[in-house]
């Protein structure tokens, strides 16, 4: 996906799939986006809450492959640790 230049914007629990194989899938490209090749800005309110990256919650209009990268990294932090990382009701807790 991001060697074809497209952020995925929502990775979670929800959006993987595992087959009794043990073959991950990622589904639901709704948020889906190529990349912009210039100084496009991309809507900043994408991905949800508790795998967003800063520069989502920042409102930061220029990002990239990075927050796909944090949600899996925020994935493997539950998984390890059993809860959410970074839980909350809204964007500032």
């Amino acid at each position: 996906m991001h060697s074809f230049e497209v952020v995925h914007r929502d990775i979670k629990p929800e959006n993987l799939l595992i087959n009794k194989k043990n073959v991950l899938k990622i589904c639901d490209f709704g948020f889906a986006r190529l990349l912009p090749k210039g100084q496009e800005d991309i809507t900043d309110y994408v991905a949800t809450r508790w795998y967003r990256s800063p520069e989502l919650l920042l409102s930061y209009p220029m990002y990239g492959k990075s927050v796909d990268m944090w949600a899996i990294a925020c994935i493997l932090g539950e998984l390890i640790d059993g809860q959410p990382i970074f839980p909350g009701d809204n964007e500032v807790d």
